[in-house]
């Protein structure tokens, strides 16, 4: 008895006798350029300039604010009266901590006319968190003339 071929020809052998079309090759591309458009954006990190931008922007006036709070916490502490002021601020409620830190005038720096947003909030919080204050050096500074 003659072998038979097979009823179906087996995956291998359909690959191998696979010759796609033009049209196919092309979708094929187009689809595989989308998905990787999309996996990018959503989940590689991929931003657009404008993105980029106003990433760039929030991160400068988050360190602008930050900067500012350090140099308020730094004035606050090394004040003669920054027991009691830090008393005061302890027992105000949340949300009038940051107009008792810019009353103060803890915040206000050379050359600058305008508050600093978000940065009353980052010196109350380190104060808020402060459980001793640090002692003050009474160094006398002398210069020789």
């Amino acid at each position: 008895m003659p072998e038979t071929e097979p009823l179906s020809p087996s995956w291998s052998q359909r690959w191998s006798g696979y010759r796609p079309s033009k049209t196919m090759w092309f979708w094929s591309l187009v689809g595989i350029s989308a998905l990787t458009m999309v996996v990018g954006f959503a989940f590689g990190g991929w931003t657009t300039g404008g993105t980029a931008a106003l990433m760039a922007e929030k991160a400068a006036r988050d360190a602008r604010s930050e900067l500012v709070a350090t140099v308020c916490v730094e004035k606050f502490v090394s004040a003669d009266n920054a027991s009691e002021q830090l008393a005061a601020l302890k027992k105000t409620s949340s949300w009038e901590r940051n107009r008792f830190i810019e009353n103060g005038g803890w915040l206000k720096l050379t050359g600058m006319d305008k508050a600093v947003p978000g940065a009353a909030e980052l010196c109350a919080k380190e104060l808020v968190a402060i459980e001793n204050l640090p002692e003050q050096s009474a160094e006398a500074v002398t210069t020789d003339g």
